[in-house]
C-alpha cells in the first residue's frame, strides 16, 4: 500500500501517537514535551483553527515527524548561535519542535493572529521553552532587514513569500522553505523580478514515516542582493 493510501486510512482513525518508535534516538525528556506538545494541541485545536481535523488523527506523521526531520536539516545549515525566526509560526509547526529538539538556540515565532500566538505562548510557558519568542505581528510591520535567518511552513506559496519578505531578509540572509517534492514547480514561478534577489537551491529531503512516497524537501533562498 502506497504512503498516501496509508495516510488515507489513518484518517478515519483516532489520534494516535507514534513518535517513540520513529525516533527512539530522541531522549526521554524529548519525547516528553512532545508528546505534551501534542496534546495541549488537540485540546485547542477544538476552539482554534491550528490544524485540519482531517489531519488529528496523523497529527503525529504530519506535523510533529515532518518537523522533527525538517529542523535537523536546517539545524545543519544555520547559525546556531544566532536566533531563528519561524514565520507564519500559528499552530507551533515546526517552530516549538525546533526549540523542543534545540534548547540551547533562540527561537522567535511570529504569527498575526493574536489567538493562535496566545496558543503559543501558552504551550512554551507548559514546556518551560526558555529559548522561545512569541511576535504577535503582521510579517509586513517587521522592519527592513531585522530577519538574518528564517524558517517557514506554510506561510506563502514561494513567490509571494519572496516578494513579501524582499525587504525585510538581511543581505547573504536565508530562508528555509518547508515543501513538498513539486518544490522546484514554485522555484520556476518566481517572477524574474525577483531572481535578482534570491538564490534558491534544495538543501535536503526525507521521507515521513508513512510511506516513503510521502517526500518532502527543503529550499533555501538566500538573499543575494
Amino acid at each position: 500500500m502506497s504512503g498516501e493510501a496509508n495516510l488515507k486510512k489513518e484518517k478515519d482513525q483516532a489520534p494516535v501517537w507514534r513518535l517513540n518508535s520513529w525516533f527512539p534516538d530522541l531522549g526521554a525528556e524529548t519525547h516528553d514535551q512532545l508528546k505534551k506538545f501534542f496534546l495541549e494541541l488537540l485540546k485547542f485545536n477544538k476552539t482554534i483553527n491550528l490544524i485540519s481535523a482531517k489531519t488529528e488523527p496523523v497529527a503525529d506523521a504530519i506535523h510533529f515527524s515532518d518537523s522533527i526531520l525538517s529542523s535537523r536539516i536546517v539545524y545543519k545549515n544555520i547559525n546556531n548561535s544566532k536566533g531563528l525566526y519561524d514565520i507564519g509560526s500559528g499552530n507551533g509547526f515546526p517552530g516549538l519542535v525546533y526549540s523542543i529538539l534545540y534548547p540551547d538556540q533562540k527561537i522567535i515565532l511570529l504569527d498575526s493572529d493574536e489567538r493562535k500566538c496566545e496558543f503559543l505562548k501558552h504551550v512554551a510557558r507548559v514546556l518551560v521553552l526558555n529559548n522561545v519568542t512569541v511576535k504577535n505581528i503582521k510579517i509586513e510591520h517587521m522592519g527592513p532587514n531585522s530577519i538574518e535567518q528564517a524558517i517557514c511552513r506554510g506561510f506563502a506559496p514561494l513567490p509571494r513569500a519572496l516578494l513579501m519578505l524582499r525587504k525585510i531578509i538581511k543581505i547573504e540572509g536565508s530562508i528555509f522553505h518547508l515543501k513538498s517534492e513539486e518544490w522546484a514547480i514554485e522555484v520556476s514561478q518566481i517572477p524574474i523580478q525577483l531572481c535578482s534577489l534570491w538564490r534558491p537551491s534544495l538543501v535536503g529531503d526525507y521521507c515521513l514515516p508513512v510511506g516513503d512516497k510521502i517526500k518532502m524537501c527543503i529550499v533555501r533562498t538566500e538573499k543575494i542582493s
